[in-house]
């Protein structure tokens, strides 16, 4: 019994691995980078601001091997010089959590082309060249990996009282091009899944009206917005040895928002 707890245990963990984690400067970018930093992975943080703090935190928390890099991830060619770039620092890549996003709180008729131009280029097109520069960087190292996304529950369900129609759009397509990948890399040996969170309690959520977190309080079973902390947990089984007959997965975690 000992032995299979312990095999069920190792399945688990990250050493020796590499990961990648977009957007990785606050919010669930930052405390899930945290979480695969104790499950002994070295982390490589892309961020389009300096997050150097947050990769010293890294190594003197957990004694990992980490870096901060800077890049907008709307840029494919910058993307693929910072995979590059990190991949150089850390000697090699392994996993990917492309979790950077934005959100635009904007009623669709006063959505202007550039305000959704905008929340699409970010959330929908950052995670393919993200995804699509990592998965290259693979293949030239002849290596398999795995590629965890960032969707939302809002590709599955429409958001109320708030008008967020670029958002939503965004985030449907980010679970549905996870399925595209997955099943497209699945010969190469690259794993593609994603998470779609509820309301979370971060940065992002935390500047909007109170009214409005009050309503989705309301209408969550779990009658509480969730924290990053309770993502990071799906994240590493999605990453890990746990679920390697897992790809093409959209794991919601929502307090049951969307099952009512």
């Amino acid at each position: 019994m000992r032995e299979l707890e312990a095999n069920v245990s190792n399945r688990f963990s990250l050493n020796g691995k590499v990961t990648v984690v977009t957007g990785g400067r606050q919010g669930i970018g930052k405390v899930v980078a945290n979480a695969l930093a104790e499950q002994g992975s070295d982390i490589a943080i892309i961020d389009v601001a300096d997050a150097s703090a947050v990769a010293a935190e890294l190594v003197d928390r957990h004694g990992v091997r980490a870096v901060a890099l800077t890049c907008d991830v709307t840029d494919p060619e910058a993307v693929g010089r910072t995979i590059e770039e990190a991949a150089q620092q850390l000697g090699t890549l392994d996993l990917l959590f492309n979790n950077a996003g934005i959100c635009l709180h904007k009623p669709a008729l006063d959505c202007t082309p550039a305000d959704f131009t905008r929340v699409i280029d970010v959330n929908l097109n950052g995670i393919f060249f993200v995804a699509q520069a990592f998965a290259r960087h693979l293949l030239a190292a002849g290596k398999s990996g795995n590629i965890v996304n960032t969707a939302s529950m809002s590709g599955t369900i429409v958001n109320i009282p708030q008008g967020q129609a670029s958002y939503n759009a965004s985030k449907a397509g980010v679970a549905h091009l996870t399925k595209s990948l997955a099943v497209e890399w699945a010969p190469l040996g690259i794993r593609v899944n994603s998470i779609s969170p509820g309301y979370i309690h971060t940065e992002m959520t935390g500047n909007v009206r109170e009214d409005w977190r009050e309503i989705w309080t309301e209408m969550i079973p779990f009658k509480r917005m969730g924290t990053p902390e309770e993502l990071a947990g799906a994240v590493i089984y999605l990453l890990s040895d746990a679920s390697t007959y897992t790809s093409g997965a959209d794991l919601i975690i929502d307090g049951c928002f969307t099952v009512v």
